[in-house]
């Protein structure tokens, strides 16, 4: 339907709702709808178009009064059963047994979303209605158990044991106050918030969640969760009259708007009279040296979120003062040796946006110094402008990103919706100001010859007082004055409880354990909506592999509608590369293209880049032969992706940037190394599970232990050496580099991922064919690889308050195979077993499994309390398997779940790579067609078939945790060695 009829037909009455706006959406090729019902007071906008991956979302305004988490504890609970669907976990049996693109639900500092998606019209319409039950009558009125869960509870086993707090959302946000960079972004809008709901933790202080009673929990969600205070959203190809007659008969017609009289309102914080400083402090582990641990950081809060023009500006600006490579602001801070790693945060999802310059490894005597770096470049660029080539690529970089709308995995509705709320929250009538957002483009380009940046520097970031200084420091010790506080308190409570009051909690524990136990009746289960397996075709999405050649060189061409984009990924063979090399090449995709060629400097070339494509990127990838697993390719990947125009500008760059890099311009490649020891911690702090899983699965796979050398805690210690010894060992790290060019760029190892028609193929062919010829020729051997599995239990220490729990092994060196079946059983761990058992019981935030074609198999908890009680957890596992014993519904569900996880909806460059990793792995069309068959057939008796494979994996007992150093130490016989996570410098 083209834009015009659309807009005609959706311009009418719609009885039940006032139409407050319409418009045409011609960037989107949408109309949007901008509607309020009559009588709840409910909003309503909708974007009206062809997709088919339907999104429907649910919002309230929640602004926190104090830091007891309500709001995300109630984000929990909500989704825990209801009036309709009275089950345990009416969320989880749709991740069991829906085919969603996305299903989840998120808590903001002001604001709590539902958001869900589908491709299927029935599933859309079955998960939609779960949620609208869940957010207005939510079961957690009739069972208090539900917040005990979700949000906090005192443990105790017996009269004379130890007094705990438990609860899944305390344990989350342990585990997010454990994280530097959460504590630093949580003390900055305490620090520039003081009068606002802002300066409140909406997702909840460890130190004040069991301050939160349970009447006031119900309270909260009395007074806010209703229409009137409600955003609702609707997105793709639906039936516009149908879904809003639906949400006026079934729910927002019991509602009226002067059923409740709230204040949800954002307080606007007034800017200071002058700027602030202030210190805070964060946990390290005694391992870890104070010196250079500092983050300083530099906050001002610019304007209001509703403004089109400073919101889209405030993006730009970033790029070219701290993203962009080179960027002044960035290079000022590292040449003044302030830091090592500097980067930016930019909070737009807010009323008043947040704008956060950031340097890390600093020292606090470097607190007046940073502030006039950062002042003294803000003026000179000022006075002498930006660079016009850096602004235009901001601009470009940005206006490809919004033309191309590549959002991956997540559904291209969702992202709209999430960036409506950035203004839709505090103005109603403006919904669609950020996704409409060409003409705001037009005016940035306009203005940006004329000093607007400058201008908008001096206006918003010199000349503002609303301004924080805030340098987080690091301290020996607090993370253990924190536990010690905990359990003094706990101490302090029991001792003021009768001997009839600590049975009471003993009962209540026992009680709360027998809820948890006790699983939903077969016919409240029944209740939730449940696609049919006739619903579900048995055939894999496509494959678009047609196999060329071109100028010598194997292109594989991935043929299909692109909207005139061309997706290029140049795939080298590393097979010439020593083993004591493969570790650089983790380093070489963190250099190329960010280091000087011949032609440009390094800032010259990122501007020139993305003024005139949507992006080069390098990195490494590993395929396992699904025909032969013994054989393992690491390759080295290039990939653009650019308008066809200009295919060969995207293969220029290419080539300058893999044969023209000077690897020896020493400051920089300490800069990146030092960044890159920087960025690592950081994650490996947030993200542990990926640690501990990788280093489990480096122990045995040879896949893992390369991708460990490569990406993970192996090439962790590697970049960290570097740095501590870069003066003795640059040279040696420059001539390793240019080894590595040498041994992979050359005609033989190279095959050419094409993704694009044919129109595009016929402007590729001619600019490679060229490039190929040119291509050096080499007669190396092929490298032998001299990996050795082994088998040491590692405990990795931090100063985190929770554990990630890893347990790995190869059900093949059983000699067992690969079946479909095993993708069903990650759904049936991941959502009955280990969610049950590790999330629930257990209070861990997340539990995670997965095996793979060759064998490998993990399973994985995330922000977890416990240690031993998960590994005996993940060591129970084959026995759930040997007496798994489920109806043919719930059987059928989880088929469906497996199914949604296998056909989620792909964009045309993730069709490529699929494509062009099946060629490369040899997985032909018929492999995965019987791989599906066996999804599709499988039952309660293929389930129980897995358990001895489940136990040869987990009796190979790989395993390794990232966490608390008192647990990890508690549990020292469980491990053959326990280390620091975060290795000092030597």
């Amino acid at each position: 339907m083209n834009l015009e009829t659309r807009y005609n037909e959706l311009n009418k009455d719609y009885g039940a709702y006032e139409l407050v706006n319409i418009e045409k959406l011609n960037d989107l090729n949408s109309v949007g709808l901008l509607l309020k019902h009559k009588k709840s007071g409910a909003r309503v906008a909708i974007i009206s178009n062809d997709d088919d991956n339907k999104v429907f979302s649910i919002g309230f305004k929640t602004p926190p009064d104090n830091d007891t988490g309500i709001q995300h504890i109630i984000e929990h609970s909500t989704l825990c059963g209801s009036r309709k669907y009275p089950v345990k976990d009416p969320f989880v049996e749709l991740c069991k047994g829906s085919l969603n693109t996305f299903l989840n639900a998120m808590t903001y500092p002001d604001k709590t979303v539902y958001p869900v998606a589908s491709c299927n019209m029935a599933d859309f319409k079955n998960i939609m209605d779960v949620y609208m039950d869940a957010v207005f009558y939510p079961a957690m009125y009739e069972h208090e158990e539900i917040f005990k869960q979700e949000g906090w509870h005192y443990e105790l086993e017996d009269v004379d044991g130890e007094l705990a707090y438990n609860g899944v959302v305390f344990n989350e946000m342990k585990g997010v106050y454990s994280s530097a960079d959460d504590v630093l972004s949580r003390y900055t809008f305490v620090s520039l918030f003081p009068d606002s709901e802002y300066k409140n933790e909406s997702g909840g202080d460890p130190e004040a969640i069991p301050q939160l009673m349970y009447e006031d929990f119900i309270k909260y969600h009395k007074e806010y969760y209703h229409p009137v205070n409600s955003y609702i959203y609707l997105y793709g190809d639906i039936d516009v009259d149908e879904r809003l007659e639906y949400l006026n008969n079934e729910y927002l017609s019991a509602f009226h708007k002067n059923d409740v009289n709230i204040d949800a309102e954002v307080t606007f914080q007034k800017a200071f009279d002058a700027p602030k400083y202030e210190t805070r402090e964060y946990a390290i582990t005694d391992d870890e040296p104070e010196e250079d641990n500092t983050y300083l950081s530099y906050n001002v809060v610019i304007g209001t979120s509703t403004d089109p023009v400073s919101y889209l500006a405030l993006q730009i600006l970033d790029y070219a003062l701290i993203m962009a490579p080179g960027a002044p602001l960035k290079q000022a801070l590292i040449d003044a040796g302030i830091g090592t790693d500097v980067y930016s945060v930019l909070e737009t999802s807010v009323y008043q946006p947040v704008y956060s310059i950031i340097t890390k490894n600093a020292n606090e005597s470097d607190r007046d110094r940073f502030v006039s770096v950062v002042e003294d470049t803000l003026s000179d660029i000022v006075k002498n402008g930006l660079s016009k080539r850096m602004v235009k690529a901001g601009i470009n970089y940005y206006e490809f990103k919004y033309r191309e709308a590549d959002f991956g995995p997540y559904p291209k509705g969702l992202m709209y919706y999430l960036t409506m709320m950035d203004s839709w929250l505090y103005d109603e009538n403006k919904p669609f100001v950020h996704v409409e957002a060409g003409e705001t483009f037009e005016i940035i380009k306009k203005n940006s010859e004329n000093g607007f940046f400058e201008k908008f520097i001096e206006d918003n970031i010199i000349n503002n007082n609303h301004e924080v200084v805030l340098s987080l420091v690091p301290k020996h010790g607090l993370a253990e004055e924190k536990e010690a506080k905990e359990a003094e308190q706990l101490a302090k409570y029991k001792a003021t409880l009768s001997k009839e009051e600590l049975e009471e909690l003993v009962k209540q524990t026992k009680a709360l354990k027998e809820y948890q136990d006790t699983p939903s009746s077969q016919k409240d289960l029944e209740k939730i909506p449940q696609l049919e397996l006739k619903d579900i075709t048995r055939e894999p999405a496509k494959l678009y592999i047609d196999p060329k050649k071109t100028g010598g060189v194997d292109v594989i061409h991935h043929n299909m509608f692109t909207n005139g984009i061309a997706y290029i990924m140049m795939c080298y063979d590393c097979k010439n590369v020593p083993d004591e090399l493969l570790p650089y090449i983790g380093l070489l995709s963190s250099v190329l293209g960010l280091m000087d060629t011949e032609k440009y400097t390094y800032t010259e070339l990122t501007n020139e880049i993305n003024i005139n494509c949507g992006g080069i990127s390098t990195d490494a990838a590993i395929y396992t032969d699904n025909k032969d697993f013994d054989k393992c390719t690491i390759m080295y990947e290039v990939k653009g992706k650019v308008l066809y125009d200009n295919i060969q500008f995207v293969l220029d760059m290419m080539n300058e940037i893999i044969y023209k890099t000077k690897f020896s311009d020493y400051k920089r490649l300490k800069e990146i190394i030092a960044k890159l020891k920087s960025r690592m911690e950081s994650t490996m702090t947030s993200a542990g599970h990926s640690t501990a899983m990788l280093a489990g699965m480096a122990q045995f796979s040879r896949n893992a232990y390369y991708s460990n050398e490569m990406r993970g805690y192996g090439f962790y210690e590697l970049i960290q050496k570097l740095d501590s010894q870069f003066d003795e060992l640059k040279e040696d790290i420059s001539d390793k580099l240019s080894k590595l060019v040498d041994y992979i760029f050359h005609k033989e190892n190279i095959i050419v991922s094409f993704t694009a028609d044919d129109k595009g193929y016929d402007a590729f062919a001619p600019a490679f064919g060229k490039y190929a010829e040119e291509l050096k020729k080499s007669d190396m051997p092929a490298c032998e690889r001299k990996y050795t599995p082994a088998n040491v239990k590692t405990g990795y220490t931090s100063a985190s308050q929770v554990q990630y729990v890893a347990r790995c092994g190869n059900f093949r060196d059983g000699g067992y195979e690969y079946t479909g079946a095993l993708r069903v059983l990650k759904v049936i761990f991941s959502y009955d077993y280990l969610w049950i058992n590790v999330r629930v019981k257990g209070g861990a935030y997340g539990c995670m499994s997965g095996s793979y074609r060759n064998g490998d198999m993990y399973m994985v908890s995330y922000r977890d309390p416990n240690l031993r009680k998960t590994n005996d957890i993940y060591e129970n596992a084959a026995d759930y398997l040997e007496h798994f014993d489920v109806s043919d519904r719930d059987m059928v569900k989880f088929i469906i779940g497996t199914i949604g996880d296998m056909d989620t909806p792909m964009n045309p460059a993730a069709k490529g790579t699929r494509s062009f990793g099946a060629y490369i792995c040899n997985t032909d069309y018929e492999s995965l067609k019987k791989e599906r068959g066996q999804v599709l057939d499988c039952n309660v008796e293929r389930i129980r078939e897995l358990a001895p494979l489940v136990r040869c994996a987990m009796d190979e007992n790989y395993f390794c945790v990232v966490g608390s150093g008192k647990e990890i130490n508690k549990e020292s016989e469980l491990f053959d060695k326990i280390q620091p996570l975060i290795k000092v410098q030597d």
